[in-house]
This record gives structure tokens, C-alpha cells and sequence, in this order.
């Protein structure tokens, strides 16, 4: 059963500038060092961190409470498998809200889809609550 849905478009040149302006603080405070570390080299690195930005913004909307005390940045981390399929890594109050929604004997499983046609960023998540 889907508990929860969020979407959200993000403009790549707003990523670009907040890099160019505020540099380290900003990565800093919007991206793990994981999700850096996959970004270190290249050339132009404002897309895919536009991407996970929408991502993380997403998965706000989809547990209903928007970034703060119930959802960081940091703890809403993009990774990839080897193929490339996007999903979510959460930690603390991130991971603790999205598994508040799960019905009794239910946990939830967050989904991820993420596209960008310049000079945009989308992304899409659905929360399933599933038996087990």
C-alpha cells in the first residue's frame, strides 16, 4: 500500500550558483560525504547534485513533513547500485519518520526515479508500506 508520495523540480543553475557561492558549506550541509564522494571529478557536477537535491526534497513531501527536525538533508542520502538504479539511504530521524508510517506489522519501503533535461532536475518517490 503506498503511504506516502512526493515529486520535485529543482533548477540545476540554482545548484550551480549555491556551489560557486557557498562552496564546501554548502555540499556540507545538503549532501553526505558518500554522495561527495561520488561527485568528486566531474566536469560538471551541478546536474547530479541538482538530481539528489530534488530527491531529498521528494522524500520530504512523500512523508509529509518537509525538510527539518523530522528529515535532514544528510540523513536522505542517494546511492546507486552497480547498474546505476537510483535509491535512498536513510539515517536518524529520516529513516525513524518514514518507518512511522508503516501500519502494524507493515515496514516501508521508499522508491526512487530521477531524470534532468537542462536546466532541470526531477525527481519522484514513492513510499509502500509492506507486510513483514
Amino acid at each position: 500500500m503506498i503511504v506516502g508520495l512526493g515529486i520535485d523540480l529543482c533548477d540545476t543553475r540554482r545548484i550551480a550558483k549555491s556551489i560557486d557561492r557557498f562552496g564546501q558549506r554548502f555540499l556540507n550541509r545538503c549532501f553526505s560525504a558518500g554522495e561527495q564522494a561520488a561527485m568528486a571529478g566531474r566536469a560538471d557536477p551541478a546536474p547530479p547534485y541538482a538530481r539528489r537535491y530534488a530527491a531529498k526534497e521528494a522524500f520530504a513531501k512523500a512523508i509529509g513533513t518537509g525538510i527539518g527536525e523530522h528529515a535532514f538533508l544528510t540523513e536522505i542520502e542517494v546511492v546507486s547500485a552497480p547498474n546505476g538504479k537510483p535509491s535512498l539511504r536513510l539515517s536518524g530521524a529520516a529513516a525513524r519518520t518514514m518507518q512511522g508510517l508503516a501500519p502494524a506489522g507493515h515496514h516501508v519501503v521508499a522508491h526512487l526515479s530521477m531524470t534532468d533535461e537542462a536546466p532541470y532536475a526531477l525527481a519522484e518517490v514513492i513510499l509502500e508500506a509492506r507486510i513483514g
